[in-house]
């Protein structure tokens, strides 16, 4: 899979195409699943109730499928700290794709790399990256799959640097 970079941080030049990741992995539990629901009003009862997803397509609860992508963003940035010097927004998705549901119990896990890159065209401090992103559970089964942008600074961010500073 490439180079791992877990828990260090990136600048924009330390990237480039075809440099690949893999995220820790996430349980998805049913707390997550109610809690998501709750968050979004989404309470549908193939998120909700066993009764209704057993006699579903399904045959048994799944997580919504924004909650799978809302988590694997957490799990491919934030919670790797790959871009905490760096990441200014997230951009957009494009072409997004939700392939095989994720079930309750199922580990996720996120498999990217760079797909693109280019400087800003109104800053140029900034970066734009594409990123190839897959969700795959822990049998490796592909769940999800799109691209994510993200804007880049390509030197530290000050508020980084100043959370990082000296304690007074």
């Amino acid at each position: 899979m490439g180079r791992s970079g877990q828990h260090q941080s990136l600048l924009y030049q330390d990237l480039s195409v075809g440099m690949s990741f893999r995220s820790p992995g996430r349980t998805i539990t049913d707390a997550d699943v109610i809690g998501f629901g709750t968050l979004t009003g989404d309470l549908s009862e193939v998120h909700t109730s066993d009764v209704y997803a057993e006699n579903s397509q399904f045959g048994r609860r799944i997580a919504h499928g924004l909650l799978g992508l809302s988590y694997a963003h957490g799990l491919m940035w934030p919670r790797t700290e790959q871009l905490r010097h760096t990441a200014i927004a997230f951009l957009g998705i494009t072409d997004w794709r939700f392939v095989a549901p994720i079930f309750l119990g199922d580990t996720i896990f996120v498999n990217y790399s760079v797909a693109a890159m280019r400087d800003s065209k109104s800053n140029p401090d900034q970066g734009i990256v594409t990123f190839d992103v897959e969700v795959v559970d822990h049998t490796g089964r592909l769940c999800q799959k799109g691209q994510k942008v993200e804007l880049l600074s390509k030197v530290p961010l000050g508020g980084v640097v100043a959370s990082e500073g000296d304690a007074r």
